[in-house]
């Protein structure tokens, strides 16, 4: 009876610190996207300023080296601000079952055989008694740090793709897309996007953690991390296009950024729902071909 109230308390302590740093994460990183640091003016400003005046041009900056690497940070962070909240759930798990791990005496990357174990482990761990300090919080770091490191993949193309796009004119000053035709095809290929089976099976992945934690632990250090970047992984399978709309509405855009973030967390907390994926599809592609059928009913 004390060894289980004594790991109860033990994976309480687990859970604030986790929420805690994520929570902290967060908020620094949206506070820094919001800040705009390096960008000349601030998301808020410029948001105020794609409201009042739509479709304003502005010359794009001048790449270099230097912006190139503050523009990497402006995805990165945006990512992390975007996408550290609803790979949460995953986390906690994961925490969790690293502290059972080491309770009865294994790594925190202990290998587990699999999901029906990883299951009696997660329940198990309310009846045994910790002992382990907090090497479980490290490999959750390396978890996060896995996670985080397959999104900054994703920034540095995301990058490179914006400076080639304002070097052609593709691209605005205001950070989104000139060509309603672009804009337009952009919207139909992430509407279709949405429909596709590898869309399902990445969502599933993401909105189920102990299948993903069942199907892909692995031992030690390395193995906390590499889980972090397969986590990572099928939630960049899943999202990739809809952070990509960022260049349709402005990539500094708060409302975008913003309702990107709330449609991500949602979309992975619906469960089974299947329509909500398909009816954003839906939507998505209507409101790409209305973009682009547009100038010709107007002519």
């Amino acid at each position: 009876m004390t060894a289980t109230l004594a790991l109860e308390s033990v994976l309480k302590r687990d859970r604030l610190v986790v929420i805690a740093g994520l929570s902290l994460v967060v908020a620094l990183a949206a506070a820094y996207t919001v800040a705009g640091i390096g960008m000349g003016m601030s998301a808020l400003t410029m948001t105020k300023m794609a409201i009042a005046m739509p479709g304003m041009a502005m010359q794009p900056a001048a790449w270099s080296a230097g912006y190139a690497a503050l523009v990497f940070l402006m995805w990165w962070v945006m990512m992390v601000a975007m996408m550290v909240p609803s790979a949460a759930p995953t986390v906690l798990l994961y925490t969790a079952i690293a502290r059972r791990q080491a309770t009865s005496g294994q790594a925190p990357g202990g290998q587990a055989p699999g999901g029906q174990a990883l299951g009696a482990q997660v329940s198990g761990a309310q009846g045994t008694g910790g002992r382990s300090g907090g090497r479980p919080l490290v490999a959750s770091a390396l978890f996060v740090a896995g996670y985080l490191a397959m999104w900054a993949a994703f920034s540095l193309i995301a990058t490179g793709l914006q400076w080639a796009l304002e070097s052609i004119g593709v691209v605005t000053g205001m950070m989104e897309i000139a060509s309603p035709l672009i804009a337009g095809l952009l919207l139909v290929a992430a509407g279709l996007y949405q429909l596709t089976p590898l869309k399902q099976a990445c969502l599933r992945h993401c909105r189920n953690p102990l299948m993903f934690i069942a199907e892909h632990w692995r031992a030690g250090p390395g193995g906390a991390f590499r889980m972090g970047l397969e986590h990572g992984g099928y939630c960049l399978g899943c999202c990739w296009f809809l952070m990509a709309l960022l260049f349709v509405g402005g990539i500094m855009n708060l409302i975008w950024i913003a309702g990107i973030a709330v449609y991500v967390g949602v979309e992975k907390f619906a469960g089974g729902r299947r329509w909500l994926t398909a009816a954003t599809g839906a939507a998505l592609t209507l409101a790409g071909l209305a973009i682009i059928v547009r100038p010709f009913l107007v002519a």
